[in-house]
C-alpha cells in the first residue's frame, strides 16, 4: 500500500456523543495527505455505526474494531500497527482540531528533523466547546524536560510523532493502562528532542464523562508511578528537589482532595510553578 505523510490515530470507546465533531474536524483539515486510523474498542453505544458512516464517505478513514474491550493502551498499539504515515498525529474522540492543525504540524516536523514528538497550545473548553482558558506548553526541548516530573510537557491529543522514533522505543507500554502517554514521552525522549509550537492546535473538551474526571484518582496514581519508574529505570532526566516535593504533595493530595477540585487546582498551579 502507498505511504501517506501523516496517520491520524484515534481510539474510541463509547464516544458517540461527540464523535461526529471529532471526526469532521480531522476530515476538514487544510492538509490533505493523511489517513485517519480510528480504532473502536468494542464500544457498546453507537460509536462503531458512526465510524462506519464516515468510512463509507471518505476513503482516508481506516477503521478497525476490537473483538473485545482491550482498553486504551492496547487499542493505541493496535492502531499503530496499521498506520502507514511518516508521522503519527494523535486525536481523542471528544476533542476538536483546528482546520490548519496538521498543516502546521507537518511543516514544523519537516523543518526540525531532530524533533521526534511535538505539540502545541490548546484551548480548555466546556462540553459545548466554549473556551474556558488556554493552556500553553514549553517550546524548547530543555524547558519541556524541566517540567516532565511535574506536568506532562505535551497535550497528548495535540501531539504529532515521528513514527520511526515511536518504533525505536516499541510504541506504548501495555503494562501501563493509564498515563501511557507520559511513559512514552520519557522513553522517546532518549532517542529524540521535544518541542511545542506556540500556535493553538486543538480544543480539549472537559465534561462529566471525560477520562480526566472519571479516572482522575487512578490517572494520578499511574502518573506518579510512571515518573518514579522513569527516574529509577529510564534515566536521562534530572529530578530536582522541587520535583520531588511536588510528587510528594501530589501523593498526599490523592487521599484528601476530590478529583474535580484537583483538576481546577492543577490548572492553577501550572501558571505558578
Amino acid at each position: 500500500m502507498s505511504k501517506v505523510k501523516i496517520s491520524v490515530l484515534m481510539p474510541v470507546y463509547n464516544g458517540e456523543k461527540y464523535l461526529d465533531e471529532a471526526i469532521t474536524s480531522i476530515l476538514s483539515q487544510t492538509f490533505k495527505d493523511f489517513e485517519f486510523v480510528i480504532v473502536d474498542d468494542c464500544s457498546t453505544d453507537g460509536s462503531w455505526k458512526i465510524i462506519q458512516k464516515y468510512a463509507q464517505q471518505d476513503r482516508r478513514i481506516v477503521s478497525k474494531r476490537n473483538g473485545e474491550n482491550l482498553r486504551t493502551t492496547k487499542t493505541l498499539n493496535e492502531g499503530l500497527r496499521i498506520t502507514r504515515g511518516k508521522y503519527i498525529a494523535r486525536m481523542d474522540a471528544d476533542d476538536w482540531s483546528y482546520p490548519d492543525r496538521l498543516e502546521k504540524q507537518y511543516e514544523f516536523m519537516e523543518k526540525h528533523p531532530e524533533v521526534g514528538v511535538s505539540g502545541g497550545a490548546i484551548e480548555i473548553c466546556n462540553k459545548d466547546l466554549k473556551v474556558l482558558n488556554v493552556r500553553k506548553y514549553p517550546l524548547a526541548d530543555s524547558e519541556a524536560r524541566k517540567i516532565i516530573f511535574r506536568y506532562s510537557p505535551f497535550a497528548h491529543p495535540a501531539t504529532i510523532w515521528r513514527k520511526s522514533d515511536v518504533e525505536k522505543v516499541g510504541g506504548y507500554n501495555e503494562r501501563i493502562p493509564l498515563s501511557q502517554d507520559l511513559d512514552l514521552y520519557f522513553r522517546i525522549g532518549n532517542v529524540c528532542k521535544f518541542a511545542n509550537m506556540s500556535a493553538i492546535l486543538l480544543k480539549l473538551r472537559t465534561h462529566n464523562d471525560s477520562s480526566s474526571i472519571i479516572k482522575g484518582k487512578y490517572q494520578e496514581q499511574f502518573a506518579l508511578y510512571t515518573r518514579i519508574k522513569a527516574f529509577l529505570e529510564i534515566g536521562g532526566y534530572e529530578m530536582t528537589t522541587t520535583d520531588k516535593l511536588y510528587n510528594f504533595l501530589q501523593m498526599v493530595s490523592m487521599v484528601i482532595i476530590p478529583p474535580k477540585i484537583k483538576f481546577w487546582l492543577f490548572n492553577l498551579l501550572r501558571r505558578i510553578i
